[in-house]
């Protein structure tokens, strides 16, 4: 029998991250869908609830990295003393900063910077809290684990993926496409285990019925999913949405409901990290 000590669990995740089927978009193919992200975790809860697992205090500086277009930072910003948000894609930061202006938020600094950079060339600072929300996509993740844990003083949380995640098996399917996410929330509690890190896990489940405008704005979102589809997979997905999207209430939706699972895995830094 392995004990599981012995593993290399940086190692494991690396092998296990070779093996995804997922496309991999650009900063450039995230900044076009920007627009669609600035909403991205309202509605479903997914916001709401990862703050109510934080429990922000007004006092505090937070870190996100891998912000996208404000998600997490829009509702964080009006909770706490300040926010640095940084991501890779100009566009995303750009976003952010319009809706940060159309709410009067004024204590949002943003910075261009992506795992792979010298941080201390960038230059987040310290903060009280720092946050992965869904943004821990890299071939090291005990680099990335350690940039992001020096960068907080007092917790750090990690939003991860449990099984699929945000994908949609039944499109990957519809268009005859394998499905591997990778390395889900699992690894990278095992390796903070392995690095010392005594952390705990919380849950949030999103129910996903996402509305459309039409077939093509369904098509468009699906597509960008999938990852630069050919010219055939492109006739199965439409065929796929001429089967599965209705009308509801005034928007086009596919007809059946998504449950999509977070796993937040948080640890104190007064463990000697």
């Amino acid at each position: 029998m392995t004990d599981m000590r012995t593993i290399d669990w940086n190692e494991v995740w690396k092998e296990r991250f070779a093996q995804r089927t997922l496309f991999v978009h650009s900063a450039q193919s995230w900044g076009k869908r920007a627009p669609s992200f600035a909403g991205r975790g309202t509605g479903t809860g997914y916001a709401e609830a990862l703050t109510g697992i934080i429990n922000p205090r007004p006092e505090w500086t937070v870190f996100d990295m891998g912000c996208g277009a404000g998600a997490l930072a829009i509702p964080l910003a009006g909770k706490v003393r300040t926010v640095t948000a940084a991501d890779f894609s100009d566009t995303m930061l750009e976003g952010l900063r319009s809706l940060a202006d159309e709410k009067g938020l004024t204590n949002i600094r943003t910075i261009n910077m992506r795992w792979e950079d010298d941080w201390d060339t960038k230059n987040p600072g310290l903060h009280d809290i720092a946050i992965a929300s869904r943004s821990l996509v890299v071939e090291d993740l005990r680099s990335a684990v350690t940039k992001l844990d020096r960068t907080a003083q007092k917790a750090v949380y990690v939003i991860t993926i449990v099984g699929d995640g945000p994908c949609d098996r039944k499109v990957f399917d519809a268009v005859g496409r394998n499905l591997d996410m990778g390395p889900d929330y699992i690894y990278n509690y095992n390796l903070l285990y392995q690095m010392g890190i005594h952390a705990k896990v919380d849950f949030i489940t999103e129910k996903e019925r996402k509305a459309y405008a039409d077939h093509d704005d369904a098509f468009e979102s699906l597509s960008w999913m999938v990852g630069d589809p050919n010219p055939s997979e492109k006739t199965k997905l439409h065929d796929y949405l001429d089967k599965h999207l209705v009308r509801e209430e005034g928007h086009w939706k596919l007809d059946y409901e998504r449950v999509v699972i977070w796993a937040v895995i948080s640890w104190e830094k007064d463990q000697g990290t």
